[in-house]
């Protein structure tokens, strides 16, 4: 059977910044042959590793099939930024869904940042990670949000955030462009492909299995035990998880129409010198702007800026990353002007119309999740927490995900990359004129 998913190349990781400070890792073999396993999980992202670590630490069988390598996707390419909650907001939430199921999600917007926080610890994954997220407000209309959004998550219990006004944000973040801010205690910041590096490990500690380089070319989830076909060989499962996400391509039919990729751009500067990285941010926190097409950024741990934004309907990739990218940076951070760019690479994110993830059966024992929109760091891990909760028997939180309506893209797929491309110009338009 000949690969017909070449989303890979040759399944080697982008050169992104985070490629090349990547810690060691083992080779993974191939699959070859025909395997029969309890449980297979498809994709080695964040979404999977979180679902089949939890699966393994509570004694099951599992085995992960990753088309390239583990983390080659969005999960070693992202800005590596902890951000509490979903894309949507608790208000559209509870508007569109009700105010059950927003209190539902309040009560679980802040796992996803504690799960990572309780892996690093546990399996001592070296990730640079560090405490602290702010949201900054270029407007005055912009702070007025950001107070909302304070009352909102108070609303619900939620008392982690602290209000900046002009003054108190420059003891955070160093330049002139922004009115306000609000700091998220509970967010922050670490390397992302050493984290998703580490989580491998630690689920082959627990006797895990991770193939690399097998695309899946075939899935069969009408049987009774699910079948994952790839190039060189196959899975039979009692349970599979999909977790392409943005990458899974067409190889599940009814997941293709739920979302659409898009892609997203990031840059690394030279190291900076310990004075100059201190100026632009003393407290060493990841930052973005709440603008639609926004801005984000933060210092690696070797003090480099690693600033990212923009987005491209569709998951084609810009024709110059750095120039698009470096005239923002040099709008926020002008004393980085001559600063040399030493990476620049893009990667796609899957995003659901409705901006909220999807969770999901396709008949008996085949469960997905996918669809974080930009959101995926902490979002994939509570995801993956709750996968293995229904995996072991306990659909509870499962259910209420799985129970919620997706909305299609308008148009279909066939439309859905103009419409969303005239959606981004319009909230682009808003943006530009401060409202």
């Amino acid at each position: 059977m000949r690969a017909t998913v070449s989303y890979a190349g040759d399944g080697s990781h982008t050169g992104s910044y985070y490629a090349a400070s990547a810690n060691p890792a083992p080779a993974r073999p191939p699959l070859q042959g025909e395997r029969a396993v309890e449980v297979c999980v498809v994709g080695a992202g964040y979404s999977g590793l979180s679902t089949a670590l939890h699966l393994a630490e509570k004694g099951h069988e599992v085995t992960v099939i990753e088309g390239a390598q583990v983390g080659w996707g969005a999960s070693g390419r992202n800005g590596g930024q902890i951000v509490n909650g979903l894309n949507a907001s608790l208000q559209t939430i509870a508007r569109r869904y009700g105010e059950d199921t927003a209190r539902f999600v309040a009560s679980l917007v802040q796992e996803g940042g504690e799960i990572i926080r309780e892996r690093v610890a546990r399996y001592g994954i070296a990730c640079d990670l560090k405490p602290g997220n702010i949201f900054t407000a270029l407007t005055s209309a912009h702070m007025r949000e950001l107070e909302a959004r304070q009352q909102l998550w108070q609303g619900y219990g939620i008392d982690n955030q602290v209000l900046l006004d002009r003054d108190a944000l420059r003891g955070h973040v160093r330049s002139d462009l922004y009115a306000g801010g609000l700091l998220d205690t509970t967010g922050g910041h670490m390397h992302p492909l050493n984290l998703a590096l580490g989580e491998a490990a630690a689920l082959e500690s627990h006797g895990g299995v991770i193939h690399e380089h097998s695309p899946v070319v075939r899935v069969d989830t009408e049987a009774a035990r699910p079948q994952v076909h790839t190039a060189q060989g196959s899975v039979t499962c009692d349970r599979l998880v999909l977790c392409g996400n943005a990458y899974l391509g067409g190889v599940v039919p009814e997941l293709a129409p739920r979302v659409m990729p898009v892609s997203t751009q990031m840059m690394a500067t030279e190291p900076l010198d310990e004075a100059l990285a201190a100026e632009l941010l003393p407290r060493d926190e990841c930052v973005e702007d709440i603008r639609y097409i926004l801005d984000y950024y933060r210092l690696s741990g070797d003090r480099r800026m690693l600033f990212g934004g923009g987005t491209v309907y569709g998951g084609s990739d810009p024709r110059d990353i750095k120039a698009k990218l470096k005239r923002n940076m040099d709008k926020v951070f002008p004393q980085l002007r001559d600063k040399r760019i030493d990476y620049a690479w893009s990667g796609n994110f899957a995003l659901s119309f409705s901006r909220v993830p999807q969770m999901g059966r396709i008949g008996a024992n085949t469960y997905f999740a996918h669809g974080y929109s930009g959101h995926g760091v902490t979002g994939s891990h509570t995801f993956g927490r709750i996968l293995a909760e229904a995996i072991h028997g306990d659909t509870s939180r499962f259910d209420v995900f799985a129970g919620l309506p997706w909305i299609p893209f308008p148009g279909g797929r066939a439309l859905r990359v103009p419409y969303s491309v005239m959606g981004s110009w319009w909230y682009g338009l808003r943006d530009r004129l401060g409202l």
